[in-house]
């Protein structure tokens, strides 16, 4: 075998390797809560949403991606914030970073804890109580560790991509047209944050960056593929769930199609929580320097009361939470990434293998974007 072939090989095996931890971080529970947007506001709404904000993401991606390739040495997004902005810009991204987990984490609490008391009860009576349940058994998880957890996370990713492609032959010949043409524009920003929170995956560009150690070349091809891939998977699934369900789809997707699918969707949230609640854990423990205990109670304990301090009230629903994580995280994130990278061409470390065009007109316009976002989310509570 020629020696071209051989690189040729390797770098196939290596891109797809990064594309799958890139879809992997962008495709998680935060899917079941699309098909309810999308019913609510309108399917073509939801649709304009993915790819507007698929492309806005991509192109944030793309600027971080950038930002990594110029500096030498291995950084997560908060030490990428402090090297460009300063202290308070790694701090300000150390808090987006925690918020979207705690988000994330309450999320899935009311998730798993509504879909047991579903699949056992038929309603949701129960789900503060299968919720904290669900919660404590969670913490028992990251107090001991789990070494099998990259194994968990693959597992969960292969469950999702097993639902959408189960949903799809299950599913098409029920989907009723009629139900994806209706919309109410009285909802038309209900989608934002929800959609906002599926699509991010900004945590996977430091470490993609690791992945495509002297092939860095790959890096801007592994960015726009797992995007394609990550937005067909949220309009096929959400096409689907609303076309079979029209407005009555839950928040929660997979309510609507049957036992073994609200089984499945449980998992993946549990495989979802066990990562984000295991990052948190050990981000505390070796960023913030913090005693085994304190990060795991912060990580897996504090979370629960959260989770019940929220349902003192009906506000704060699945996708409700969903999309406060989204703008909140996902905005300051991003707009913490668009300030960092005319610092990082004007101090490069090193020559990137692309260089994306820059123009103050279009950093200020998505900043302006992803802060309207957080306004009319916070505004709205």
């Amino acid at each position: 075998m020629k020696s071209g072939d051989v690189s040729g090989s390797a770098d196939t095996k290596v891109f797809f390797a990064a594309v799958a931890i890139m879809v992997g971080t962008c495709i998680g529970a935060g899917v079941l809560g699309i098909p309810y947007v999308a019913a609510q506001a309108g399917f073509f709404v939801a649709l304009a949403y993915i790819f507007l904000l698929g492309l806005i993401l991509l192109i944030t991606n793309l600027y971080l991606g950038e930002i990594s390739l110029r500096t030498k040495g291995d950084h997560q997004l908060a030490g990428y914030a402090e090297k460009y902005l300063g202290r308070k810009g790694g701090w300000l991204m150390e808090f987006a970073h925690s918020f979207g987990i705690y988000a994330a984490i309450v999320a899935y609490l009311v998730g798993v804890g509504g879909s047991i008391s579903f699949l056992i009860y038929g309603d949701f009576s129960k789900m503060i109580l299968f919720g904290v349940l669900f919660g404590f058994i969670m913490s028992g998880f990251l107090w001991r560790g789990l070494k099998g957890l990259k194994r968990f996370e693959k597992i969960g990713v292969t469950i999702v991509l097993i639902l959408l492609v189960a949903i799809f032959f299950v599913f098409i010949g029920d989907v009723n047209y009629d139900n994806l043409k209706t919309s109410n524009l009285s909802k038309v920003f209900l989608p934002f944050g929800v959609v906002l929170f599926a699509l991010l995956s900004f945590s996977a560009v430091p470490e993609i960056e690791v992945v495509l150690h002297k092939r860095e070349h790959l890096m801007k091809k592994v960015l726009f593929t797992s995007t394609i891939i990550s937005v067909l998977f949220y309009i096929l699934f959400a096409f689907i769930v609303v076309g079979f369900k029209g407005i009555e789809t839950p928040e929660i997707a997979t309510l609507a199609l049957g036992n073994l699918f609200v089984f499945l969707g449980i998992f993946t949230m549990f495989t979802s929580y066990l990562a984000l609640g295991n990052a948190l854990e050990q981000n505390l423990i070796c960023d913030e320097k913090m005693s085994k205990f304190n990060a795991w109670f912060i990580s897996a304990i504090v979370p629960i009361g959260v989770f019940l301090l929220t349902q003192l009230t009906d506000f704060f629903s699945f996708t409700k939470i969903l999309s406060i994580g989204g703008v909140v995280s996902g905005g300051l994130t991003a707009v913490l990434i668009l300030l960092m990278v005319k610092n990082a061409k004007k101090k490069s470390e090193r020559k990137p293998e692309y260089s994306f065009f820059v123009n103050n007109w279009i950093i200020w316009f998505l900043i302006f974007i992803f802060v309207l976002g957080i306004v009319v989310e916070l505004g709205g509570i």
